[in-house]
This record gives structure tokens, C-alpha cells and sequence, in this order.
């Protein structure tokens, strides 16, 4: 099977050179092994990094893939682990942080809990972390209206006074017409039900008989004058 690399962002298909595209086909390289876990380079879809054990690093925008030695990347990870460690617990549960696409953030449970720009992200106390999540979790129990428990269906508040109903992945848009009180559990369990995926089935192949013919010579007779 061929064999695929990716180019990098200040490369171009157009003028790059032999040397340098038989250069990409070196990635992914492994540049030696950091407690008891591989260290790998490579590029992805969204730029060079450094992979260790279930991690994905980010290579700095400035620094060259090819050019990472081993104690860069173990530089890069330590970073990493550093930045990716519990900065607190509780309720007997860790909480991280980190900084995504809309900014500096908490994790605790499976909730990404957003930190305004009043607190001081870098230096976060107990008593903010505390605030924070019960903030959060006093959102999240204003936002449901209805609860069926032994189902596990739950209808919350949506955009423009609207309601979605959920249960597991599904999720049904219901419209700001809706009387929640008056939902029963056989109509909710309606409308997930029409809501779910239709499974794809594939259709057996007709299986058909080749016809054989059997193919009849015809002897040719001559006649002798």
C-alpha cells in the first residue's frame, strides 16, 4: 500500500524538494523511551507533536519536527504533566485546568467549568475552585425542568425558551409552545424513540445460477464426387 506524509504548514506541494518530502517519510520517529513509554514525533491535523503514552504534545509553531531531540521532548512532556496535574480535589474528585478555544477553564467530574476573566487563573484558591463549582452545579439543576430517574430522561431548558429532551446520546428539540408539566412518560418515550438512528441494513445478495451451455459441434460431411 502507498504510503502517505503530511507536509508542514510552511511547505508547499508545489516547489517542495525530493530530499525534503523523502525527509517526511521518516515520520513518525521514535526518538527513545521516557518512563517505560515511548517518545514519538509526528505531524497530525493539527500541526507537529510529541506523543507520549495516551498524550499528544504540541511541538511549538517555531520549532522544526525533525529537528526535536529527545530532551526537547521529554522538556515539551514534563510541561505537560506538569500542566495536566490536579491543582485541587473535592468532593474526593481531582480538578485540573487547562486553556481551550474559549479560554482558561476547570475540569472536575466530566464538567469543563469556564473561569471568568475576575479570577486570577493562575493563582486559583479553594475557596475559588469551591465557587466555581457550585456555581456550575447550581446551573445545571436550574436547567432541568423534568426528570424521568428510572428511564434516565431528563428535559432541560434550551436557547429562545425552547426544551430538548435527553436520554443517552439522543436528543429531541421540543418548542417553547411545550407545557413540560403535562408531558407524560409514554409521549416523551415517543419522540426519543422516533428520534433514534434508523440502523442501515445491508441486503443479502441475490445469489444467481450461471447458466451453462453446452456447446454442440456439428460435424461437417463431405461428400466425395
Amino acid at each position: 500500500k502507498p504510503r502517505f506524509a503530511s507536509i508542514q504548514k510552511h511547505q508547499s506541494i508545489h516547489n517542495i524538494t525530493l530530499e525534503e518530502a523523502l525527509k517526511l517519510f521518516e515520520l513518525p520517529k521514535v526518538l527513545g523511551e521516557y518512563k517505560a513509554h515511548a517518545v514519538e514525533v509526528n505531524i497530525g491535523r493539527f500541526g507537529p507533536y510529541v506523543k507520549f503514552d495516551d498524550k499528544y504534545i504540541s511541538i511549538p509553531k517555531e520549532e522544526d519536527p525533525m529537528d526535536v531531540s529527545f530532551d526537547r521532548a521529554v522538556e515539551l512532556i514534563e510541561e505537560k504533566l506538569k500542566a495536566d496535574a490536579p491543582i485541587a480535589q473535592y468532593e474526593g474528585l481531582d480538578v485540573t485546568k487547562g486553556k481551550g478555544r474559549f479560554g482558561p477553564f476547570i475540569k472536575w467530574s466530566e464538567w469543563f467549568i469556564n473561569v471568568p476573566k475576575k479570577y486570577d487563573f493562575d493563582h486559583l484558591s479553594q475557596a475559588d475552585i469551591i465557587e466555581l463549582i457550585e456555581d456550575k452545579k447550581r446551573k445545571e439543576s436550574e436547567r432541568v425542568v423534568r426528570e424521568w430517574a428510572e428511564q434516565e430522561i431528563r428535559l432541560e431548558k434550551a436557547r429562545w425558551g425552547r426544551y430538548n429532551l435527553i436520554q443517552g446520546k439522543i436528543k429531541v428539540e421540543l418548542s417553547k409552545e411545550t407545557n413540560p408539566e403535562a408531558l407524560t412518560l409514554a409521549e416523551v418515550e415517543k419522540l426519543l424513540e422516533a428520534a433514534k438512528p434508523v440502523k442501515k441494513t445491508t441486503a443479502k445478495k441475490a445469489t444467481t445460477k450461471k447458466a451453462t451451455t453446452k456447446k454442440t459441434t456439428t460435424k461437417k460431411t463431405t461428400t466425395k464426387k
